[in-house]
Parts: C-alpha cells; sequence; structure tokens
C-alpha cells in the first residue's frame, strides 16, 4: 500500500492558480522544486514575484465528489487577491468540500469568508502558524504575515461561523509547541496538526553561521526524543493531530488512504 503523506492527508487534489509565492519561505517544497529540481523559475528572486496563470484563474473545474486542497504550491495574498478569490468560486462552484490552507494575511481572510459566506458550509480553513516568536517566523518565512495578524485572522474566520483549523507544520519553535497549542486552541473548530520540517537539509540553504545555528534548532527540536515529549504533553488534547513525519516516529497507524486525515 503506498504511503499517505504531505498535501493527500488532508485532501484527495490539491489546486493551484499562481506560479511563485511572494512569501519565499526557506523550506518551501515548491520553492525548492520550481528552482532547484525541475528548474522552471530562475531563482529566489523570480520566485517572489508570482505569476498569475489566468488560464487556470478563468478554467471552469470539474467535481471530484471530495475535498480540494487550496492553495498548496502558492499562497493568497493581498496583490493577488483577485485571482485567488476567482479560482476559489470556481472551486465551490463544483460542489466539492474546499480546505483553504494559508498563512493568513487578514485582509485576504476578511475578504474570502464575506464573498464566499454562501459556501461556509463547504469551506475549511487551514492557518499556518508553527510559532508564536515573530523572529523565528521572520527567518523562516520572511514575507509572510506576522503572529499578530495570523492570529486575528484565525479569530475572524472562527468569529464568522467558518470551521477553523491550524497547521504547525513545520513547528518552528519546538520549546513552545504546547503553548502555542493552548493559545490557538479556543479558536479552533477542527484540529490543529503538527509536523516536522521535512527534507530540512535538501530544501534549505546554509550560506552563513545564523543559517546554520537555525537549522541546528529545528534539528533539535524534531529528534526522536523531542517529538515523543510533545507527543506524551498533548496526547490527550482532541484537537491535536499527528502529520506523517510525526506518526512515523511515534509508531501510530498512517492514513490509507487520500484525505481520511482531513
Amino acid at each position: 500500500m503506498a504511503k499517505v503523506s504531505g498535501t493527500k492527508e488532508w485532501s484527495d487534489e490539491s489546486r493551484n492558480c499562481i506560479t511563485g509565492c511572494r512569501h519565499n519561505c526557506r523550506y518551501c517544497y515548491a520553492r525548492f522544486n520550481a528552482i532547484k529540481k525541475w528548474k522552471y523559475v530562475k531563482d529566489e528572486e523570480e520566485w517572489a514575484n508570482p505569476r498569475v496563470r489566468w488560464k487556470d484563474v478563468n478554467k471552469k473545474q470539474k467535481s471530484i465528489n471530495g475535498t480540494l486542497m487550496f492553495p498548496t504550491t502558492h499562497d493568497i495574498t493581498v496583490e493577488e487577491l483577485e485571482p485567488c478569490l476567482t479560482f476559489l468560486k470556481n472551486l465551490l462552484a463544483t460542489g466539492d468540500k474546499v480546505l483553504i490552507v494559508t498563512k493568513p494575511h487578514l485582509e485576504c481572510v476578511k475578504r474570502i469568508c464575506k464573498e464566499c459566506v454562501g459556501h461556509k458550509d463547504k469551506i475549511l480553513f487551514r492557518f499556518t502558524i508553527g510559532a508564536m516568536d515573530n523572529d523565528i517566523l521572520k527567518y523562516w518565512e520572511p514575507d509572510a504575515p506576522d503572529f499578530a495578524e495570523r492570529l486575528a485572522s484565525l479569530e475572524h474566520a472562527f468569529n464568522e461561523g467558518y470551521v477553523t483549523s491550524v497547521s504547525a507544520e513545520p513547528v518552528l519553535d519546538s520549546a513552545n509547541i504546547v503553548g502555542l497549542f493552548h493559545t490557538l486552541e479556543p479558536l479552533v473548530t477542527d484540529s490543529i496538526w503538527i509536523g516536522k520540517m521535512n527534507e530540512l537539509h535538501k530544501r534549505v540553504d546554509v550560506e552563513s553561521d545564523e543559517d546554520l545555528r537555525r537549522v541546528m534548532l529545528i534539528e533539535e527540536g524534531q529528534t526522536d526524543e523531542r517529538i515523543h515529549e510533545i507527543y506524551e504533553q498533548l496526547k490527550d488534547e482532541s484537537k491535536v493531530k499527528w502529520k506523517e513525519s510525526f506518526k512515523e516516529v511515534l509508531g501510530l497507524e498512517l492514513a490509507d488512504k487520500p484525505g481520511l486525515d482531513r
């Protein structure tokens, strides 16, 4: 049986409409693939200046009778909000459930909540929040929103009656992951996912002593011993869910089909 991992733990299919991402996260699998693996983007600067694929934006979407995840290889930013809204509405027009995964900009979340209210029962928000410390967030996710804006976005979606969840994958501040969980939990109606930074040495460039220090902190925070410590502290919390990277260390059963754990 094939291992179910990555986006397949959450959804049946992924959909995107932009090449590149303004957040330019250092660990991003999509950035690594685009620049170093498949080489259809020249460098980090080109990646951080996204190109909207208007043909995809305006294309009629097909139903899969399952859950669609949007986006997975870019994010929803203020500059690209309009095409993302058009694309999202086309996804919702299929009648499928849509999992919206984003490092949230409050302006974008407010617009989505307002304009997609008629599809509220089909939307699950999953906001990526891997740390509360803005210094840590700024290093790993240079142009993504700070913690206060992400928290405000979560609170807004929660108050508007949407189903809310959080992805703490990757955990960026292992020492404070329990505090992060308890800070976010009151505003989460679905789940809080916890997982490793995957393929750390493959995807993250180490070009300075500071880079090395940051990488070593991540390594220390996701050792098998530390993962077991986190598990013991949070295992009885009903809203916690473990990504495949944690499950493998913990000996927990993996999902056996796409979207099972969503």
